[in-house]
């Protein structure tokens, strides 16, 4: 168990090149960079593959400056207490605008054109007269009144639906799970579909942006194609295994899918018919590289030193408002009586409680206690180790 206050200096560690604005939300009077750190309070990352590396027991959080956290052995981190934080937003704009620009490019059949025009190098002043010739081969279609479905009506989703709309489409949108907020954030004008089935049978043109689940992995094969238009255009900026490949290998040369944009392409995808692969630039700009990185440094700092979590993957949100005083923060197996046994132990020390919020997620829960009286140096570390000694008790902290 290890004790954390204010005033010490906390060591984070980098994986990745992280954006200098999001390293800049670290105070250097409280925090140091040092990235051949074996023992970081915290680590920040991008795509780095971390299921190889083990963890020092002063590890107390990681933030992925990003969405997907599969790089991340996130089951292993919620058994040592390790909060994972990701970004979820942070890159939404620079996916929409890369979903928007694919969904014309393809449909007026861009990429091919471009790629066919380049090969006319070498023919000197008869590339105008070949272009007028050839260029029929790759009349498109207008998106203009076509139906656009949109899978998954989160960040990303909600604004490419709202977009789409104000380019004259209509739009159909599918989300069992939608959240509140993006509730409020979408267009009323949005098409919502029952069923996945109904938005499959009526789009022109779908985009997924579900997380790849054990539900939604190979979502689109076959059996789903089956029920698409003819020629529907498919955009995959969420996951490759979304897609049954060898499905969409044969749907893409009967036909059946006349476009398949991904950001995920492999040895098997580039060599299909019709494929637009886009080498996984989806979040690839300056400005989502840096609001990533803002974002996850701003969660990190917050959560070491307030104990507060917000867009943890693993554990729940939880805040309390911080006012200096000493505070204890338990990450703890979701059982009964947790927290008596944790205000038993306070007590003990005749200690009076000020305030305290428990939250749950799964079979984890996570408990900050703010305690009144002023607290002896001496005692926090018999306190820490008396709470660590709770059976189900993960990991302790105690700021002050």
């Amino acid at each position: 168990m290890s004790t954390i206050t204010v005033d010490q200096v906390k060591t984070i560690k980098t994986l990745n090149n992280i954006a200098k604005s999001g390293l800049n939300v670290f105070n250097q009077d409280h925090y140091t960079i040092d990235n051949n750190s074996e023992t970081p309070d915290a680590i920040m990352l991008r795509s780095f593959n971390m299921h190889s590396l083990e963890f020092d027991q002063n590890l107390k959080a990681i933030a992925r400056a990003g969405a997907g956290v599969n790089n991340i052995p996130v089951e292993r981190c919620t058994e040592q207490g390790i909060v994972v934080f990701n970004t979820p937003g942070a890159n939404a704009n620079a996916v929409k605008e890369l979903v928007l620009t694919c969904l014309m490019a393809s449909s007026r059949h861009l990429f091919d054109g471009i790629t066919w025009t380049k090969a006319l190098d070498g023919e000197g002043d008869q590339i105008p007269k070949l272009v007028e010739a050839g260029k029929k081969q790759f009349v498109g279609k207008e998106i203009k009144g076509k139906t656009l479905g949109v899978i998954g009506l989160g960040a990303i989703g909600a604004r490419v639906a709202n977009d789409a709309l104000e380019l004259d489409m209509d739009v159909i949108g599918f989300d069992p799970f939608i959240s509140v907020d993006t509730a409020w954030n979408l267009s009323r004008n949005v098409q919502r579909a029952m069923t996945i089935e109904q938005l499959f049978a009526n789009s022109d043109y779908i985009t997924v942006h579900v997380p790849l689940t054990d539900n939604t992995r190979g979502m689109f094969n076959t059996e789903t194609f089956a029920i698409m238009k003819d020629g529907v255009n498919i955009f995959n900026f969420s996951r490759g295994e979304l897609v049954n490949e060898d499905d969409m290998g044969e749907a893409l040369e009967s036909g059946k899918v006349g476009k398949y944009v991904t950001d995920f392409p492999n040895a098997k995808v580039i060599k299909m018919k019709n494929v637009v692969p886009i080498p996984h630039l989806g979040a690839s700009t300056e400005e989502s590289e840096e609001n990533c990185a803002i974002m996850a440094a701003r969660q990190l700092k917050d959560f070491l030193e307030t104990g507060n979590i917000k867009n943890s993957v693993n554990f729940p949100n939880a805040f309390l408002e911080y006012a200096g005083k000493t505070r204890v923060a338990a990450f703890h197996k979701n059982v009964p009586n947790m927290v008596g046994q944790i205000t038993s132990a306070i007590s003990n020390y005749n200690l009076n409680i000020a305030d305290m919020v428990n939250r749950s997620r799964g079979e984890y829960a996570y408990t900050m206690i703010d305690i009144e009286d002023q607290v002896n140096g001496e005692v926090i570390p018999a306190l820490e180790e008396k709470i660590g000694q709770i059976s189900g008790i993960v990991n302790v902290r105690i700021i002050k």
